[in-house]
């Protein structure tokens, strides 16, 4: 079977113009249509998860549509439970009074080695990231190595070391492990999983789904660094950029942040499907509309260019030291100032803000003065990226 490359808008969009040629619309105005239109969008996205492929493909990996459907329709429908359910980075636990976070991730990036990391520190700054955007102090973590026969020792000398390096200065253990040996051929060198536990200190409830009307949006800095870096270190691409991975922990931005204002909403960590799937995973769970500029998103001139030529769209483009913060709009001045006093945080940016109209939807107002819908990622422009 073909891939299924159609979006929901796209599908909303084609639903009603078919019914606009089979039937005579109804007189309104052009603000009436706009709203036929919204509706039928909403219904496309409360159709039941679907899987319509018959095997997974690379999009289902890419954090998109496909990825969110997977996850929907397989795992979800088959663990469902309270602690699940949210889909946030990290499940909140209560533990004999305490507050625990617990995360998992597994890195599959290609090339290994790319300017500004490895494998190894994105591993550990992945999960350290993921407990940090979930409220939690990092604690531990674990690392299970799948390894393949014939990859080099000292490469994974050089894997272990970062990691270890990463570890300290995030201020987190790696506690317990596994390794595994598989066949020549039977994988790409190394891959690793990791798990994490946190300890949550304060009161405050972080989530996608506790967004308002009113609140802003704000990005820590400049936006795909990671991404890019790695399509051109494959060196698939006649491009050359002065670029590196924004790989970093920020666990201690996010409590300088946490310390510094009561008015965070939610934050996440813009990895796969960038900055666009958190904006859309926020109006989906809250019900809201997100506004955002586009003159406003932080790209570097490096990235902008490379995602020009790859005819991909900067805000798909994966982070893996940037977040998104949900913040109550008369605590952004605050948020803002603690976000910039930190070196990951200095170039941090209002990009838009929360509507109540029209729910469940991103829009973006682009330089040219228009508007247009910030969809879900479809299909998986850049592959194997963590």
């Amino acid at each position: 079977m073909t891939e299924h490359r159609v979006s929901w808008v796209d599908e909303a969009l084609r639903e009603h113009e078919e019914h606009t040629t089979t039937a005579a619309p109804p007189a309104g105005s052009a603000p009436e249509r706009e709203q036929q239109v919204l509706d039928r969008i909403d219904r496309a996205r409360r159709r039941r998860p679907r899987i319509r492929e018959e095997r997974i493909t690379m999009s289902h990996g890419a954090g998109g549509k496909a990825s969110r459907t997977l996850i929907e329709a397989v795992f979800l429908d088959a663990f469902r439970n309270p602690l699940l359910e949210p889909l946030e980075d990290a499940a909140l636990l209560r533990v004999n009074g305490s507050r625990l976070a617990l995360t998992t991730d597994s890195y599959v990036v290609s090339p290994l080695f790319f300017p500004g990391g490895n494998i190894g520190d994105l591993a550990v700054n992945g999960t350290v990231n993921d407990l940090a955007v979930s409220g939690a102090t990092p604690l531990y973590l674990s690392a299970g190595f799948v390894l393949e026969e014939g990859f080099g020792v000292a490469d994974l000398a050089t894997i272990v070391a970062s990691m270890a390096a990463a570890a300290e200065a995030a201020g987190v253990q790696v506690v317990t492990g596994d390794t595994k040996v598989v066949e020549r051929g039977k994988a790409d060198g190394c891959y690793i999983n990791t798990a994490g536990v946190g300890l949550v200190e304060h009161d405050l409830t972080l989530g996608v789904a506790t967004a308002r009307p009113g609140d802003a949006v704000i990005v820590s800095g400049p936006v795909g660094d990671h991404g890019v870096t790695i399509m051109l270190a494959r060196g698939e691409l006649d491009i050359e950029a002065d670029l590196a991975s924004d790989t970093a922990a920020m666990n201690g931005m996010i409590a300088s942040l946490l310390a510094a204002t009561s008015g965070v909403r939610a934050l996440r960590d813009a990895t796969r499907g960038g900055v666009a799937t958190i904006l859309n995973e926020v109006a989906t769970a809250a019900g809201v509309s997100v506004v955002v500029s586009e003159d406003q998103i932080p790209v570097r001139t490096q990235v902008r260019g490379a995602a020009e030529l790859l005819g991909i769209d900067p805000m798909y483009v994966a982070c893996e030291g940037r977040l998104v913060a949900i913040v109550d709009g008369q605590h952004s001045d605050a948020a803002l100032a603690a976000l910039r006093a930190h070196p990951l945080g200095e170039q941090a940016t209002v990009i838009g803000h929360i509507e109540a109209d029209p729910p469940g939807i991103v829009l973006l107002k682009t330089a040219f003065g228009g508007t247009r819908i910030v969809d879900l990622l479809v299909g998986d422009p850049l592959p194997r990226i963590c």
